[in-house]
């Protein structure tokens, strides 16, 4: 009798198990593919000494790292992360074979003559108008670096208009998704990296005609302006404007899954109205009364037994002395560390609305700083969770 049932659990363990497994697989990740644009013998255009491809690929890095750091659930593809050549082909076989949900392609502008500043997000479509046509002319020569271009994209000319007829015909299922991110890239461009919106446009781009998913094209800026260039390729301006893209993907990514990225770097929301009146700001006076010491999340945060709002406003490979310049007069520093990086924040309270207006005062010295909270001593993935809690608290 035992052997008989020690033979049923074996059949159990051995066939039904892995079955029940196989019915209820892990959920597929979210995948963006993060596309740099020229690259390697093809520097894309130029401006004295700075180059289209070096600006493209440290924003797409910097775009990559802030997704991988703060989404558990996204898997990012790069096309290229280092300065090689790409053919415009292959960068959307790379996409289509990673079967992603989001092709991100990152350009600089540029113009022959003229002073010519902003950012504008490109989606697949006709060229109707002729300065969109010559964005695309510009990017798709491109091909003209490939060896065997004329058989590989039949004999299409990136300097004719009769080529771009092509796309007046082309159906693109995922125009609208495509649309929809364009539009939140923009409103980032606009409102948080405070650049010259200059829309969002079609015209017919060989990289994006290939790819199966919904897909941009991006253009940052413009290379021939010099101090737009000189502003891109600085470390601040490629942050600056991955940052805003990442917060777009961020927006983009909630609305289509109906799941946010696990993410902290989410827009901050409006503060929670209460019968309290809020507390004011912290002054310079009050601020200089506080000893410059560096401290980690302190142990009386756990004791509260309620969700502790910081400002997050910068980020260092290593622990920074007090009075750092790089704090920016800012005393009573505060550091958690998160993998190998260190991240630095202002403030601690239980009261939301406090930091919400000690963040807009904070705005004018760190432009991309945001709200992030602990409970017990741990980071929360997700400050709205804990802006619920501080809510419910108040009733």
């Amino acid at each position: 009798m035992s052997r008989n049932i020690f033979c049923y659990i074996f059949l159990l363990v051995a066939f039904v198990m892995p079955s029940i497994a196989q019915s209820n697989p892990a959920p597929k990740k979210f995948v963006v593919v993060i596309d740099a644009g020229h690259g390697g013998h093809d520097p894309g255009a130029t401006n004295k000494k700075i180059r289209e491809k070096d600006i493209n690929l440290k924003t797409a890095l910097a775009l990559g790292r802030l997704i991988e750091q703060n989404c558990s659930d996204v898997k990012v593809v790069y096309t290229r992360k280092t300065d090689v050549f790409v053919e415009l082909q292959r960068r959307a076989q790379i996409a289509n074979q990673a079967k992603a949900d989001l092709f991100i392609s990152i350009h600089t502008n540029a113009v022959p003559k003229g002073t010519v500043r902003g950012a504008e997000t490109y989606t697949l479509g006709m060229a109707r108008a002729e300065e969109n046509l010559a964005v695309a002319k510009r990017e798709n020569e491109a091909i003209l670096l490939e060896s065997n271009y004329k058989q590989t994209y039949k004999g299409f000319n990136p300097n004719s208009s009769e080529s771009y007829i092509i796309f007046e015909y082309m159906q693109d299922a995922n125009m609208s998704q495509s649309v929809n991110f364009a539009k939140k890239v923009q409103s980032q461009f606009r409102n948080n990296a405070k650049r010259i919106d200059k829309g969002v446009k079609q015209a017919g781009f060989l990289v994006l005609r290939e790819t199966t998913m919904a897909s941009v094209l991006i253009e940052l800026g413009y290379i021939s302006t010099l101090d737009e260039a000189q502003y891109l390729s600085s470390d601040n301006g490629s942050a600056t404007m991955a940052r805003s893209i990442y917060q777009a993907f961020v927006a983009y990514k909630k609305g289509k899954t109906g799941t946010g990225a696990t993410s902290t770097l989410a827009e901050t929301p409006e503060p929670i109205m209460t019968a309290e009146p809020e507390p004011a700001p912290v002054t310079k006076k009050e601020e200089a009364k506080v000893n410059e010491v560096q401290k980690t999340t302190s142990s009386n945060d756990a004791e509260k037994g309620a969700p502790v709002f910081k400002i997050q406003f910068m980020t260092a490979d290593r622990i920074l002395k007090a009075g750092d310049a790089k704090f920016k007069g800012l005393k009573n520093v505060e550091h958690y560390k998160e993998g190998k990086i260190y991240k630095y924040t202002y403030g601690s309270s239980t009261n939301y609305n406090e930091i919400y207006k000690m963040r807009k005062d904070l705005l004018t010295k760190f432009k991309d700083c945001f709200i992030i909270a602990f409970m017990n001593g741990e980071k929360m993935k997700d400050v709205n969770e804990a802006i619920a809690l501080f809510k419910a608290n108040k009733k």
